[in-house]
């Protein structure tokens, strides 16, 4: 849609106006009117067309905040529907909206006033109102828009720019050949895919470290000094230089071999996990330890060997600054379980029922775009481990698996790989091609994913619209089932084996003892032979469980079979921090996002996350992104401070 006003502006002239007239993605209530007298009698509930209006309105935020468009003056007014009688309405909206759902309480509460209003009113009778909502904005269009403009570019930048193209193509190739690996590639196809995984990453390696592009970022660094800090220009040659210089430490052939082993150990990975066999994967394990400590030792002088590996993924922390936000962290967190775990749990049981596969993943589908996640520019399949991947702006993926005994393993993975694909599809297209065109880092990443899986996706309000949606889903199985159970259902509190099953209260806690055993086996305390009891010693002191087998312990998370050991894990806890105190921002900027986002509207959400976060690519670091937005530094306690005031609610606490 964006892209059809782009063409508009570039048909209009210099001074053209442009008008925009589209419903509001808000189910229009249904009245009962006589005279001065009316009622509400329920809303009419759609999705499609709801879900069409809802990326109407980001389209329009989006060309303004891109410059297209400048607004004018924007009102909002009422369209009503009016009909004689209740049976010319359901003609009429079975007519014009072909999926539109009254639901049956309805036409009893129209009986019910009929019998009521009959001898108050003699001689008249009611007739049935529909009040939709619509938004007319009057935009003038943008002299030069800044997406349009064509300024000058300096001949060594483009030249640059011409480089890194090429070279984010080989990124792009190969997260196409992963994508495919983790998805569709048959087993046999597993060692050839090894081979073509590490032959692109040596040469998008080769290119990278080549001194031309040396020699281009001495000529301009001159250039960007000259450059307000935050240009496109100046940020490019900022984080390229910062990238080059890391990337010539590490030889080619290295980076093959490492991208040629992990690729053969996520294969061993798929396999061993289901047979319960930590045996197959311990000598891949060991090595990926070796490689792992001889990609930090290409970059001396740190304090802990992980430091390189955490730069990697969250470029500017620490271990020793991520171990103090974590020791804060965790003494306001165990108590927090403590206090709740020692009530009796909440009932999930609704969540445990037959879920036919195909229906969760139409509703996934629809709870994806409700979000504002672009199926022109994506695509959503199954895999072993959720994952997203980008080949470019326009095309962002993300992937889920289902369980048809579990509601919440669908919907959860993919409102949290959903929010990942926003962040994606978020960047600003002049970043294409860069390496300012992905996200900021591990923790900002992981930031958005939890914000829209948790603080949006695991919120009363986001509920309130959504559960009778999926009531008439899934009717047989949660017809018994209110909101308000629902709710507590999937906000449960207790101890689990799964990290990716964790609630929000213990969830942190498995990363932490991940981070802790990833420090342990880099400076050696510990092996890995010794690691399967180690887990489950961890897990035994901190949550108080033991996984029964080591498919449910250190054969569970993916990561450490595909890529190195160390850097990664710490991000998801880093995410959850910052969800917090993106959110809060947005909510001071926009208080009224809490009843959008009750009304099934998350647009005014998504826009501040783009214009604050996601357009700028990784323009800033995370300490930069965070001082920006909020005015200090990373800090837990709007973190803590959520998880109090809801849980608090939740558990009488």
């Amino acid at each position: 849609m964006v892209h059809a006003l782009e063409i508009v502006h570039n048909l209009l002239s210099q001074q053209g106006l442009l008008i925009d007239i589209h419903p509001l993605a808000i189910p229009p209530p249904i009245e009962a009117v006589s005279g001065d007298c009316r009622e509400l009698i329920g809303h009419l509930q759609e999705t499609d067309d709801f879900i069409e209006y809802t990326q109407a309105e980001t389209a329009l935020q989006q060309s303004i905040a891109s410059g297209l468009f400048t607004l004018v003056k924007q009102e909002n007014f009422d369209f009503i529907t009016h009909a004689e009688t209740y049976s010319d309405f359901v003609n009429f909206i079975h007519d014009e909206w072909k999926d539109a759902i009254l639901d049956e309480q309805i036409s009893r509460r129209w009986g019910k006033i009929l019998s009521k209003w009959s001898g108050e009113f003699e001689g008249s009778t009611p007739e049935v109102q529909m009040h939709e909502q619509v938004q007319i904005s009057r935009l003038s269009r943008c002299i030069i828009p800044p997406l349009l403009r064509r300024p000058f570019m300096n001949p060594k930048l483009q030249e640059l720019k011409t480089l890194l193209a090429e070279i984010n193509d080989l990124r792009y190739a190969g997260n196409v050949l992963y994508w495919d690996q983790a998805t569709y590639m048959p087993s046999g196809g597993a060692e050839a895919r090894a081979s073509q995984l590490a032959t692109l990453a040596r040469l998008e390696q080769e290119k990278f470290i080549q001194p031309a592009i040396g020699h281009l970022l001495d000529e301009l660094q001159p250039y960007a000094e000259g450059l307000p800090y935050d240009s496109d220009e100046a940020s490019l040659i900022r984080v390229t230089r910062r990238n080059y210089e890391r990337a010539i430490r590490v030889p080619p052939e290295f980076v093959g071999e490492l991208n040629n082993h992990t690729s053969l150990a996520y294969d061993i990975w798929a396999k061993s996990r289901p047979a319960n066999d930590f045996g197959s994967t311990r000598p891949y394990l060991e090595k990926t330890l070796d490689l792992s400590r001889q990609l930090a030792d290409y970059f001396p002088g740190y304090d802990h060997i992980i430091d390189p590996l955490i730069a990697r993924e969250d470029y500017g922390l620490t271990a020793a600054e991520i171990s103090t936000l974590f020791n804060d962290l965790r003494s306001e967190l165990v108590p927090l379980m403590q206090a709740i775990t020692s009530q009796p749990p909440a009932d999930d049981s609704c969540l445990h029922r037959h879920y036919p596969e195909a229906q969760q993943d139409a509703l996934c589908r629809d709870l994806a775009k409700c979000i504002g996640y672009d199926f022109e520019r994506g695509r959503l399949d199954k895999t072993l481990h959720p994952f997203t991947v980008n080949f470019s702006r326009g095309d962002v993926r993300i992937t889920t698996r289902y369980r048809e005994d579990y509601l919440s393993e669908g919907l959860y993975n993919v409102l949290h790989e959903g929010g990942h694909a926003l962040y994606e599809q978020g960047i600003s297209t002049s970043l294409e091609g860069t390496y300012l065109a992905e996200g900021t880092s591990a923790g900002v990443h992981e930031s958005q994913s939890r914000l829209w899986e948790n603080l949006v996706g695991r919120g009363r309000l986001f509920w309130q619209y959504w559960y009778p949606q999926i009531q008439k889903t899934f009717p047989s199985q949660l017809d018994d089932t209110s909101l308000e159970e629902f709710y507590h259902a999937i906000n449960k509190v207790t101890p689990s084996l799964i990290r990716t099953d964790a609630d929000e209260v213990t969830y942190n806690l498995h990363v932490m003892l991940r981070f802790d055993l990833e420090m342990a086996l880099l400076d050696g305390r510990l092996a890995i032979k010794d690691l399967p009891e180690a887990w489950h010693a961890r897990y035994q002191s901190d949550l108080g469980i033991t996984a029964p087998d080591d498919r449910d312990g250190v054969l569970q998370d993916v990561h450490w079979f595909s890529a190195v050991i160390g850097g990664v894990f710490q991000g998801y806890t880093l995410g959850n921090i910052l969800s917090a105190q993106f959110y809060a921002a947005a909510l001071q900027a926009h208080p009224q996002i809490p009843d959008e986002i009750a009304r099934g509207n998350c647009m005014t959400l998504l826009a501040w996350l783009t214009e604050n976060i996601y357009q700028h690519g990784t323009k800033f670091t995370t300490k930069e992104l965070v001082e920006r937005i909020t005015g200090g530094p990373i800090r837990i306690e709007p973190y803590i401070a959520y998880l109090k005031d809801k849980y608090g609610e939740l558990y009488d606490l």
